[in-house]
């Protein structure tokens, strides 16, 4: 897919598990997608991290790491045809991750690093940023110049992934689309998946969610205006090493994205 976030044929989806897992695995589920893609015809952008780094526990899976998470998902492509998008957490590690990765992804909590940002639209591959938690969509126009003007991305894109509501719970702001495409002169992605985590709600501390409401605000956000969508994926999501709660079911992903776009 030349254009990674093209929409003049429609919606694209960025999906997979939250991280690299087995070859087994992830392979699964990339070929699932794929057969998606063509069933649809959409855009599809296969997703997962090397690296966790920001998990609420220290004793949290984070996945493989940077140089083996790198190859799992080198196999994923070859198996499948699909791009590749990750995250990148450090600076030191965009160079290695964009020799892999066909898109490099800003996590939400360091959507003001600069240093981070500057060096992702350095490396010469789309950007998607996630937006704050605790951060206006206007306010997100900073970062996509750090990406774009002052380093050169060659396509941006910037995810909503729900603002927070008190302690615990998130919120979905639907006017936040024309908003955030009004001021980044971006596509718009929504993070159905994480707009449904309960940060800290889990019975371990980890965080809890609410995949039941994924559909509902998925659907919301397409009558809304965005331009994609962010779905994490399991065939077992009981058994996933993390976001366990709001993953969808690998065979439920199909149904809930034709309804959607």
């Amino acid at each position: 897919m030349a254009a990674r976030f093209a929409t003049e044929h429609g919606p694209f989806l960025i999906a997979g598990p939250c991280v690299v897992e087995s070859d087994e695995l992830n392979v699964r589920i990339g070929e699932a997608l794929a057969e998606l893609a063509l069933k649809l015809g959409i855009s599809v952008i296969y997703k997962a991290s090397y690296d966790k780094a920001n998990r609420s526990r220290l004793n949290a899976p984070r996945g493989p790491g940077l140089e083996s998470g790198l190859r799992a998902l080198e196999r994923v492509r070859s198996a499948t045809g699909l791009p590749i998008l990750t995250d990148v957490h450090e600076p030191g590690h965009v160079p290695l991750a964009a020799r892999v990765a066909d898109v490099l992804q800003i996590p939400a909590f360091l959507c003001r690093q600069t240093d981070l940002l500057v060096a992702a639209g350095k490396a010469g591959r789309p950007v998607n940023i996630k937006k704050g938690q605790w951060m206006a969509p206007e306010e997100m126009r900073g970062a996509v110049e750090k990406v774009r003007g002052g380093a050169g991305a060659p396509e941006v894109a910037v995810t909503e992934r729900g603002t927070f509501f008190g302690y615990g719970d998130l919120v979905v702001d639907m006017r936040s689309f024309p908003r955030l495409r009004d001021a980044c002169k971006a596509p718009v992605v929504f993070d159905a998946t994480h707009s449904v985590q309960q940060p800290g709600q889990g019975a371990d501390g980890s965080s809890g969610g609410q995949r039941g409401f994924i559909p509902p605000l998925l659907y919301a956000a397409a009558a809304a205006g965005a331009d994609g969508f962010f779905l994490e994926t399991h065939p077992a999501p009981a058994r996933a090493p993390s976001d366990r709660p709001n993953k969808v079911p690998l065979g439920q992903v199909a149904g809930i994205v034709g309804l959607g776009i």
